[in-house]
């Protein structure tokens, strides 16, 4: 830790206020300075933030980045995590002043700032129990159960007064069991929480499920900007879950939630898909938001396409991009855990930061959600078979005293991009000479600042200058570390 300091005053870098708390500044650092918050593998840099000033030159040596304002890609809408009934189950439980004290580092906008929640509509695998909201047949016995009253609406009432802008999109893991069936041939009824499809015969039902879903958090308080038709539609296997292959997702929306969503919510998005980059190797799969987009009455109901990374490759998203560059692509869920040593930072920072935030980013993705804001040190609590046992949340809390939280590389990875990228900012043009081993992305925000995010994955400590036309930084960027930085153009 020292070490590093000094090699950061040694450059110049630091300013007297280094010292202070997080989130303190200098006074009068909008402007003519740079805030930078700073992660390593090691902890020795735990978002750590600073503030840098403007130079006349770069440095000796440093790899020169170059901003682009003039070109321009995707409007950016967030970052963030779910808040799923386990995540709110989880959060209830903490002492009131340690929730507060972490959903505001977390929310606040001038903190890490995250900005975009994803929801389950119904149960996810990680809910306190399989239930729809409206499991008794007839949509007229439709009813929030006790864990949106209890657990999900309330936290969600008490991240909004801490972040007013918050965008929420949801999605949800199966319908009611009476509107299914085992195959679309018989209609032969399935009474199972996990796969079947969804009956054509209850489409206006499901579309109405949907409208009365929406209203009923309306009335509690919670606007929804955006839903998914169905969490991963080709996956048979979750503890909830439906199969919806394209042209049932296809049939389903333009026939009765497109028009209803449009009648009652003009304002909420519909994302197609939402599921892997591979589709789940089933071949009639391949290319599954494209499919539908090629119907025009389906296509008129679609803003874009969503994307969860447990399959394939994220170039799957420049191919998207490529054929339909007005479709809008999120990225939607990705999660960590035993199997890929997620809660090991050293192996999990800049690679996940890489392949989730800044990858999916530069692969024209308008906002980046991960899986569970809060699991518990159990790493739950979560569904039956089928559901994911071995996951970790973005942050994990002791169950004890639900006092204890321990940041996993999901967290790093959004309130770095969340803390500097604001909602509504444009990605723009970057480039660098002698970045070996850097992966970054530029952004400029509304309100006239410029952001740059970078991942350093390599052993050394690389010096840079940022060079955006009129002013320019130099940093150092730690060995197996991340840095973010905005300034006022």
């Amino acid at each position: 830790m020292n070490v590093k300091r000094k090699t950061l005053k040694e450059l110049g870098l630091l300013c007297a206020c280094t010292a202070l708390p997080f989130f303190a500044s200098c006074a009068g650092s909008e402007g003519n300075e740079v805030s930078a918050y700073v992660t390593t593998a090691d902890r020795a840099y735990d978002l750590t933030k600073d503030t840098l000033s403007f130079a006349d030159g770069a440095a000796a040596g440093s790899a020169v980045i170059r901003l682009d304002a003039a070109t321009r890609y995707q409007e950016m809408d967030g970052f963030g995590a779910a808040i799923t009934g386990s995540t709110s189950y989880n959060l209830s439980l903490m002492p009131v002043e340690v929730r507060k004290q972490f959903l505001e580092d977390t929310f606040a906008p001038d903190r890490y700032g995250f900005s975009y929640v994803r929801v389950p509509i119904g149960c996810s695998d990680f809910s306190l129990s399989d239930y729809t909201c409206c499991d008794t047949p007839g949509i007229e016995n439709f009813a929030l159960t006790t864990e949106e009253t209890k657990y999900i609406i309330p936290t969600l009432k008490e991240i909004l007064a801490i972040n007013p802008g918050l965008r929420i999109l949801a999605s949800p893991w199966t319908c009611p069991r009476w509107m299914k069936v085992k195959d679309l041939e018989t209609k032969e009824p399935f009474e199972s929480w996990t796969s079947g499809h969804l009956n054509p015969d209850y489409y206006q039902d499901y579309a109405t499920y949907f409208v009365k879903w929406l209203e009923a958090f309306k009335q509690a308080g919670i606007t929804v900007n955006a839903i998914t038709v169905q969490n991963e539609p080709l996956n048979h296997g979750n503890s909830a879950s439906l199969f919806m292959g394209w042209e049932e997702q296809r049939d389903f929306v333009k026939t009765a939630l497109g028009p209803a969503i449009r009648k009652n919510f003009p304002e909420v998005k519909i994302y197609a898909f939402d599921h892997n980059y591979n589709y789940d190797n089933l071949p009639d799969q391949q290319d599954y938001p494209l499919k539908i987009y090629a119907d025009a009455d389906a296509k008129q109901y679609f803003a874009g396409a969503a994307y969860h990374n447990y399959g394939g490759n994220r170039e799957e998203l420049l191919d998207i991009h490529a054929q339909a560059p007005d479709m809008e692509l999120v990225f939607t869920e990705t999660s960590i855990g035993t199997w890929n040593k997620g809660n090991d930072l050293v192996l999990a920072l800049n690679r996940d930061m890489e392949e989730v935030g800044l990858g999916t980013i530069n692969n024209w993705c308008r906002g980046v959600i991960v899986w569970n804001l809060v699991l518990d040190s159990d790493r739950g609590p979560h569904g039956g078979p089928g559901a994911c046992a071995t996951c970790y949340g973005a942050v994990d809390v002791d169950n004890e005293t639900y006092t204890r939280i321990t940041r996993n590389s999901h967290y790093y990875l959004i309130a770095h991009l969340a803390s500097v990228v604001k909602p509504g900012a444009v990605r723009i043009g970057v480039s660098g000479e002698g970045a070996d081993g850097l992966m970054y992305s530029a952004f400029e925000n509304v309100d006239g600042t410029y952001a740059f995010v970078v991942s350093n994955g390599t052993d050394s400590a690389q010096n840079i200058t940022v060079d955006d036309g009129v002013h320019r930084f130099m940093a150092e960027v730690p060995a197996k570390g991340v840095a973010s930085y905005r300034w006022q153009k």
